[in-house]
């Protein structure tokens, strides 16, 4: 090939990969059940998380980061940037169940796919596969690899004994433990991407959820835990260990200086999990199960070191990397996030008034400010672990009347103490709010 042929493809493809280079890599790590504090940049000190823990502290933790109670609502108001009152996804996709995420959804893949990036899932997708029309690859995502349902075998990956593990939505028989098949995968699409477009990757790993299974030698490390804490601990010391290879494989591509990484728990932790000091656990509306151990990351760009307290909710990361992307957010369904870069990078305000966290059209919470209001059941003590491991009677918590609760979260991050018969236009105010949040609120999309 002649040296003018040879400058000519030169010219022609410099601009492409320079817009490549001009938008960032954005890649979201999901980590299933992980608990407030059972990393070690949150407090955590029973499991050894030097990976996400160097990560974190490069970078801004969100020390209030909203999700939902439990996963698929989650997922749901990650792809879409709305409140499960809009999505109607407040409870898990079970398997087979005939509905998903709604059709007439736009997800975060589709947008960043208009935006030109290659997208890929690998991992735990959770929001329907009972229609071709629902799974990944045909929502948004150029890549798919993992399982559609929650609570797989993690060395089978089957669940209820189906086989539940895909590649481009396609049945595949692999064998291997799951944390290190998703994240071998995610390693192999960071060396073979497209490199004349930006790449966003999406890893929701299944670790740590139950089944609680791990290779032995992440249990050695924990031997003075016993039962299904050192389980846990060896799974999280796996995950830890899967998003370092991440990382080291962007550093090897060349990619880590132009890439985002965004870290997030889908829900508050279950028992055994460590949620401290938050109060209850997954499933639940008190802060144990709403506000998600999280961090951003992106070397000259987000700062270092930095702990964010403003209010800040999974919805957010819709708009906010959208915009980053360069990409529309002009939509039929309006968008509940806000955009909350200025928060990373400025530590500005919380761009929210009111931050919503729902369990069910008649159980939610509204946060303004420092002050939470608590409406329906999670209020009642035997409600708090939707895990399980709590089965105390009902009692009333801290003499709830109607089922409300107020908190002041600044004074009282725990929630021991009901202040709503102290405040009744502060319950009044919030209430209204609630209403506000409810008045359209969509029934589920759970079939019968």
């Amino acid at each position: 090939m002649s040296r003018m042929v040879l400058m000519l493809i030169a010219v022609l493809i410099m601009p492409t990969m320079a817009a490549a280079e001009a938008k960032p890599n954005i890649v979201f790590l999901l980590v299933d059940d992980l608990g407030y504090a059972d990393c070690g940049f949150n407090g955590g000190k029973v499991t050894q998380t030097p990976q996400i823990d160097r990560l974190a502290m490069a970078g801004v933790v969100l020390e209030s980061h909203y999700v939902q109670p439990v996963c698929s609502p989650t997922r749901a108001a990650l792809m879409t940037g709305r409140y499960a009152t809009h999505t109607g996804v407040y409870t898990i996709v079970r398997p087979k169940a005939k509905w998903g995420l709604s059709l007439q959804e736009r997800t975060l893949a589709n947008a960043l796919h208009e935006a030109g990036y290659e997208t890929a899932i690998t991992g735990k997708w959770h929001l329907g596969e009972f229609d071709p029309a629902y799974v990944p690859t045909a929502r948004g995502f150029d890549h798919q690899y993992g399982h559609y349902f929650g609570a797989i075998d993690y060395f089978d990956h089957t669940r209820d004994r189906m086989d539940d593990w895909y590649r481009n939505d396609k049945p595949l028989k692999e064998e291997g433990y799951s944390t290190h098949l998703v994240a071998k995968e995610a390693c192999r699409l960071i060396a073979e991407r497209n490199k004349a477009k930006p790449l966003f990757l999406y890893v929701p790993f299944n670790g740590i959820h139950a089944p609680h299974q791990v290779p032995d030698k992440y249990l050695e490390p924990y031997s003075l835990l016993t039962g299904v804490k050192q389980k846990l601990a060896g799974m999280l010391a796996a995950v830890d260990e899967a998003i370092g290879q991440i990382v080291a494989a962007l550093e090897s591509a060349g990619m880590r200086e132009n890439t985002l990484i965004v870290f997030s728990s889908d829900n508050g932790g279950p028992a055994p999990t460590d949620n401290t000091p938050l109060r209850g656990y997954k499933g639940s509306i008190w802060e144990g199960g709403v506000r998600g151990c999280a961090f951003a990351n992106w070397p000259g760009h987000i700062p270092g070191g930095v702990r964010i307290k403003e209010p800040v909710h999974v919805i957010d990361w819709y708009p906010t990397l959208i915009k980053l992307a360069g990409g529309s957010l002009d939509q039929k369904s309006p968008i509940d996030g806000k955009d909350i870069w200025p928060v990373l990078i400025e530590g500005a305000k919380s761009p929210h008034e009111a931050i919503l966290c729902v369990k069910s059209p008649k159980s939610a919470a509204v946060r303004i400010g420092d002050w939470k209001l608590m409406i329906n059941d999670d209020v009642e003590e035997g409600a708090e672990n939707a895990a399980g491991t709590a089965k105390g009677k009902k009692k009333k918590a801290n003499a709830v009347t109607e089922g409300i609760a107020l908190y002041n979260l600044a004074s009282d991050i725990g929630e021991k103490t009901n202040l709503a018969s102290q405040e009744p236009e502060r319950v009044k105010a919030l209430r209204a709010q609630w209403e506000a949040f409810m008045k359209n609120a969509v029934p589920s999309g759970a079939k019968p």
